[in-house]
């Protein structure tokens, strides 16, 4: 199991049923995480480490805020129409700190380097990775400031801090896609948990991380 500590300026999780107020999850889903580490080593298929297992801990408690910004809407054929905008007004969090944690045993994709292998040899040769465009979590506006593995030269950065840990629990009540139907929607899977406080260096059960999986 691979970890990682990330930190995001300013960024928003949007749960995927807000319309006309875009609330923020507190927390990256798995399916965020996954395509933020796809991103990272430069994958551009999305099914190339389905079956590995993904999660995010919150470091801290982020400030929330809501601003006023231009949302675009398809209403009409031209895709610049004054009538495709409208103002929205959207939840952003301030000060973000996660641990992502990362298990690839269950990739399908056997025989060829696993995400986990990827990640671990592209944050320590950063020369070797092949990639285009700002690394963003969640959206494309919303960089990332800082990424580094949870290796001994780091882990006293963490030391005494807990994390809300995102864990699967069958009667949990936090509902969070691992997969995302980007055309109608139809076929996003979700997975329900729970977070759970731990010390942020604890490394969660293989068990509890939700896995990556499409339909």
């Amino acid at each position: 199991m691979l970890g990682l500590y990330v930190s995001v300026p300013v960024a928003c999780f949007r749960k995927g049923s807000a319309r006309e107020y875009l609330e923020t999850e507190s927390i990256p889903p798995p399916a965020t995480c996954y395509g933020f580490l796809l991103s990272l080593v430069g994958e551009r298929d999305r099914r190339r480490h389905i079956g590995c297992r993904v999660t995010a801990g919150l470091l801290g408690q982020p400030t929330r805020s809501t601003v006023l910004r231009t949302m675009w809407r398809f209403k009409k054929a031209t895709l610049g129409a004054p009538g495709n905008t409208r103002p929205d007004y959207q939840q952003l969090l301030t000060g973000v700190e996660l641990v992502l944690w990362l298990d690839s045993s269950g990739e399908s994709e056997v025989g060829t380097p696993s995400l986990e292998q990827r990640l671990a040899a592209g944050l320590e040769n950063p020369q070797m990775i092949d990639r285009f465009g700002g690394l963003s979590l969640g959206e494309s506006t919303h960089l990332v400031d800082e990424i580094w593995l949870l290796d001994p030269a780091h882990e006293e950065r963490l030391r005494n801090r807990t994390a809300q840990m995102y864990v699967l629990e069958p009667r949990g009540l936090l509902t969070l896609p691992v997969w995302v139907d980007h055309v109608g929607g139809a076929k996003t899977r979700f997975a329900t948990g729970r977070l759970l406080a731990q010390p942020a260096l604890d490394r969660p059960a293989v068990e509890l991380l939700p896995r990556i999986d499409c339909a």
